[in-house]
């Protein structure tokens, strides 16, 4: 958003007796609890029938129409920053990264510095003008505590190239999950709509009006008594898409306190070291093992596979078993 925008919101029912700043962040996007404040306190948020300043804590009811004049945000720009990368594969017109759990990729409110970005600047510092300021290079992402491979252009001919791809769904993107309980089926397809929650502005749904298609591809690995491992291939790759779409199903990554993965579980002896093993997570188990796609400029086949990080590693092992092994890919393909 680049200039202010005036925006009129009725109470519906479902919010009586939320506070104000609780429902702008649920009703305005990206919001969060500070910028939600900040405009309430700044006195550009308006109550109908109410005079002067309101205070976030204020409790709204049915039928009341709030205003608020949405400012917008400071442009953001990007630094390079010495911050080690693990690259798997580099040449003239790309990296592939195998990004760690807790990096952001990309500069955003609250994380201006220390992401991918930031880090890719400082080791290639050409990306600066492929993209936008503050996502430069970048064609897809994967969530702050998810980890695994990622590609980064380093001209324009690749991004735009590589863009149309993912934009035809001819990227091959597979994660590996751990969710919670035993997905009965051993092969799944999840096809539905996709759009921010009507709620939850930090989450996203199937339950929308109008969205864009989301398909994701399960296919079972192992069951534990409280788990089950699975790889899940993107046919389409939306915000949270695996995420949302296991969760929708009864099934949210386990640790993904967001959508419901981070359960209590009755001990009983059959599931007692299940519960010990699920307790060592401390993010979403989810990890993009494996990325496939045609070079924009050579016209190679590329396929990049992972190993499971430790920690996932570690969790498979204490569920799973010690022998488990991710499902290879066809060749050609580069071992991380």
């Amino acid at each position: 958003m680049d200039t202010p925008q005036t925006l009129r919101i009725e109470v519906e029912p479902s919010h009586g007796g939320q506070r104000l700043d609780s429902f702008l962040c649920a009703m305005v996007p990206d919001f969060s609890r500070g910028r939600a404040t900040d405009h309430i306190t700044q006195g550009r948020v308006r109550l109908q029938g109410t005079t002067g300043k309101v205070k976030p804590s204020f409790l709204l009811h049915k039928g009341l129409v709030v205003e608020i004049d949405v400012q917008p945000r400071p442009a953001l720009s990007a630094a390079p920053e010495a911050i080690d990368l693990r690259i798997v594969y580099e040449d003239a017109d790309l990296l592939v990264i195998d990004k760690p759990a807790g990096m952001v990729v990309h500069p955003a409110a609250g994380h201006e510095g220390g992401t991918l970005v930031n880090a890719l600047l400082h080791h290639a510092p050409g990306i600066a003008g492929v993209g936008d300021t503050f996502r430069p290079g970048l064609v897809h992402r994967i969530d702050k505590d998810t980890s695994g491979l990622l590609v980064v252009t380093k001209t324009d001919a690749a991004m735009r190239k590589l863009a149309a791809a993912f934009a035809h769904h001819r990227i091959e993107r597979r994660y590996v999950a751990i969710v919670l309980g035993q997905l009965p089926a051993d092969t799944l397809t999840i096809s539905t709509l996709h759009g921010r929650h009507p709620v939850d502005r930090k989450r996203f749904s199937s339950k929308v009006r109008e969205g864009k298609t989301a398909v994701t591809h399960v296919q079972v690995l192992a069951r534990s008594a409280l788990c089950t491992l699975c790889v899940c291939t993107l046919e389409t790759g939306r915000s949270h898409q695996i995420r949302m779409h296991l969760a929708e199903h009864g099934h949210p990554i386990a640790g993904d306190a967001l959508y419901g993965g981070a359960r209590t579980h009755a001990k009983t002896p059959r599931t007692v070291s299940d519960i010990a093993c699920l307790r060592r997570i401390e993010r979403q188990a989810l990890h993009a093992y494996a990325l496939g796609f045609v070079h924009p400029r050579t016209g190679e086949a590329l396929r990049f596979e992972l190993d499971w990080p430790e920690d996932l590693r570690a969790a498979a092992e204490g569920l799973f078993g010690a022998a488990m092994r991710l499902p290879p890919l066809a060749e050609p393909v580069y071992r991380g």
